[in-house]
């Protein structure tokens, strides 16, 4: 209990310290560079199109509607929701809307390819025992036409040939090139070939391009862990060879638990009596969590970049943007002199080093507006719903969401279930909910769509099948589905409302729910819940506002009203200590920096806090840094970055230059500018510090990642 008034005390006082700057986590730093994820709440399978100097990107959203998102940006960097290819499922099947007990969790709509040609957009993506889908519309906007082509083609890439041919790259391990239909009424029969058989190492994912000429091939392979690799060909038949362009790239983020089931009994969704458990947890495990599957893009500028997805534990995959070199013909992820890896931070596309801007700059600003009002005569983009819905049973009434309560036996079956994604790293989610419309067996109140799931929220119950409800005999219930744990407690609410909130500590792949009856004094209510990741639904956590019958009749109705996010690291403004002097401590030993007499940059005993453990960060604009010791040495680094190489000057031109790493909570790493590699120590071997660094290790404890006090 101590940790969680800590943990909110923390928050209140990240809330009073964002008030003023930014609000949503955006990466644009508002100074010519930018930190990733791109987006901190879940955007899987991106795909990246440019069409003259806007750039278009498109994900999966599964079984949520509306659904194929869109993102549009002018720089790369901030983007904006303009569509989603459809509103609702046009399948009649029961399963596309949770009828029946029928249900598409870890299906529906997946990995789509957007291409713009013959003066249209189209958006290709699978849906589970329905095949390959196009959408195609003049506008990005929409409207969107729909295409069913059918056929047994997913995780797909497209491209449009020269000779106005267009071919499906599709498979894992055995890859496959088919050619469509120039209607888009399906493929074109007897053209399916083998372009790259089994054995090469390649996986799924295909992003297909053409460049000078040659057939680009990128695509992502899981075994034996996460990697991107680029096939390259004269011909889009092959035969291709292959080369790995990016590996182990984890940002410092290890594999998070997976939500696992016991062996030989088969998980129904939404049922409560199911054992579940979290898988264990390697925080040294690269796993599949890296940076991997995605596209790539040529900037107006002529650099190219790519846009891979990374899971980021509970929150889901996400979006990471990394400049790219080209190498023998090969586009390899990463700058010269560290290949294969890609900073955290790095200037935005069109900002040169010591130049900010190239034309155009558009503003900060995050994709989404997550809090809502109600008031308007549509759902801001953020919402979906959970499969499709049932239309006349929500409405926006009066300023409020009022759902319907139909027929549930548990939340994942809870039609009408509205949802957005969480956003980390840290952020606090609060709605009001008025009860006065609910009837005998309604539940209804904020959830979060996963597997295990969990809401808290408000129970009206008789006792008896024919007793009179005496008054508003109301309880306030949390549930967690992992636990199977009920805790009830009764309430009297005089107005008919209450408030509701979720703390979530998303890195750390936890979070705990809260009430108040006033709107100020929340009491939580429950433990800080484990969170998990799973491939079981195939998505990240989600907020749910919903509303079901446990009783298995048409009930009344709840509603929802002033739906509020506060993301308290959405302001980084502060993270880099600029003219201030600190001591920086290596995540892998705990042991502070020191400037020995000697001329080495070392380590020393942890109660060390003499003036050579002492350093200035000084300030060179763009997030650009050196380092001077408190006896006026600066850092420089002579040669490779060897060990040993890592030493000081007294001239401060010859200062080293630092681009700083901005790892949230203090966490950091230092980039040259000079040969693109880190600053870091071996624990292990005693060796002084050396510039030689790689990136970050998925625990932080390979000696690159360090923090500062």
């Amino acid at each position: 209990m101590r940790s969680m008034k800590l943990f909110c005390a923390c928050l209140a006082t990240c809330f009073a310290m964002s008030t003023h700057a930014q609000r949503s986590w955006t990466a644009d730093n508002g100074n010519g560079t930018f930190t990733n994820p791109l987006f901190y709440d879940e955007f899987s399978d991106p795909d990246i199109l440019r069409v003259g100097d806007d750039y278009y990107l498109a994900g999966t959203t599964m079984h949520a509607v509306p659904g194929l998102v869109i993102l549009h940006s002018r720089d790369l960097v901030n983007w904006e929701n303009v569509a989603y290819c459809f509103d609702w499922f046009d399948f009649p099947e029961d399963r596309f809307a949770l009828r029946n007990h029928q249900e598409i969790y870890g299906q529906g709509i997946w990995a789509p390819c957007i291409r713009y040609a013959n003066g249209q957009f189209y958006v290709y993506s699978n849906v589970n025992g329905k095949g390959l889908q196009c959408y195609t519309a003049k506008d990005i906007r929409g409207p969107w036409q729909h295409h069913n082509m059918k056929g047994n083609i997913y995780d797909l890439g497209v491209l449009f040939d020269d000779d106005g041919k267009v071919y499906a790259i599709h498979g894992y391990g055995t890859v496959k090139c088919t050619e469509l239909k120039p209607d888009m009424s399906g493929p074109v029969e007897g053209t399916e070939r083998v372009i790259i058989p089994e054995g090469n190492g390649v996986g799924e994912g295909h992003h297909m391009y053409k460049i000078n000429g040659m057939y680009y091939l990128i695509s992502t392979d899981y075994m034996p862990n996460g990697r991107t690799l680029c096939s390259r060909s004269k011909s889009i038949w092959g035969p291709y060879e292959t080369r790995v362009i990016t590996a182990d790239e984890t940002y410092g983020y290890h594999a998070a638990s997976l939500t696992q089931v016991p062996r030989g009994e088969k998980y129904r969704i939404g049922h409560d009596g199911t054992k579940f458990g979290l898988g264990p947890l390697d925080k040294n495990a690269t796993a599949c969590t890296n940076a991997h599957q995605g596209g790539i893009v040529q900037y107006k500028d002529g650099s190219w970049w790519a846009l891979f997805m990374q899971d980021f534990h509970s929150i889901g995959r996400t979006v990471c943007l990394m400049p790219m070199t080209w190498k023998d013909g090969w586009p390899m992820v990463g700058l010269k002199g560290n290949l294969g890896r890609a900073p955290r931070t790095w200037f935005k596309p069109g900002t040169a080093e010591g130049f900010y801007g190239l034309g155009d700059v558009p503003a900060a600003r995050a994709p989404y507006d997550r809090n809502e009002t109600f008031d308007q005569k549509q759902l801001g983009r953020i919402w979906q719903w959970n499969h499709n819905p049932e239309e006349k049973m929500w409405s926006l009434k009066g300023g409020r969401l009022r759902l319907q309560s139909m027929p549930a036996e548990q939340l994942m079956w809870a039609r009408n279930t509205l949802t957005q994604r969480v956003i980390g790293p840290q952020s606090v989610t609060t709605v009001e909910l008025y009860v006065k419309g609910m009837k005998d067996g309604d539940v209804c109140g904020l959830g979060n769509i996963n597997v295990p799931c969990s809401w808290v929220g408000v129970v009206k119950m008789s006792n008896g099948k024919n007793e009179k409800m005496i008054g508003e005999a109301l309880t306030l219930r949390c549930f967690e589905q992992l636990t199977n744990d009920t805790i009830d407690v009764p309430i009297t609410l005089p107005a008919g409302k209450i408030w509701l909130r979720s703390i979530g500590d998303y890195d750390h792949d936890q979070a705990q729910y809260a009430y108040s009856t006033d709107g100020r004094n929340f009491q939580t209510i429950g433990r800080m819940m484990p969170l998990s990741y799973q491939l079981i639904t195939f998505q990240g956590s989600r907020h749910a506002l919903f509303a079901f019958n446990a009783k298995g009749t048409k009930g009344g109705y709840a509603e929802f009203d002033n739906f509020t996010v506060e993301e308290t690291q959405a302001d980084r403004s502060a993270n880099i200590p600029y003219g201030r002097t600190i001591r920086i401590i290596n995540k892998a030993t705990g042991r502070p920096a020191v400037a020995q007499s000697h001329g080495l940059l070392h380590d020393t005993h942890p109660g060390d806090k003499s003036d050579q453990t002492r350093f200035k960060v000084i300030d060179r604009g763009q997030g650009k840094v050196n380092l001077q010791c408190a006896d006026g040495r600066y850092v420089k680094v002579y040669g490779d970055g060897l060990p040993g190489d890592v030493r000081f000057t007294n001239d401060e031109r010859e200062a080293e230059v630092f681009l700083w790493q901005d790892y949230l909570g203090h966490d950091f790493m230092l980039l040259s500018l000079r040969n693109h590699r880190y600053l870091g120590k071996s624990p292990t071997t005693g060796s002084p510090y050396a510039m030689d660094f790689a990136g970050p290790d998925p625990a932080r404890v390979g000696g690159a990642v360090l923090q500062w006090e």
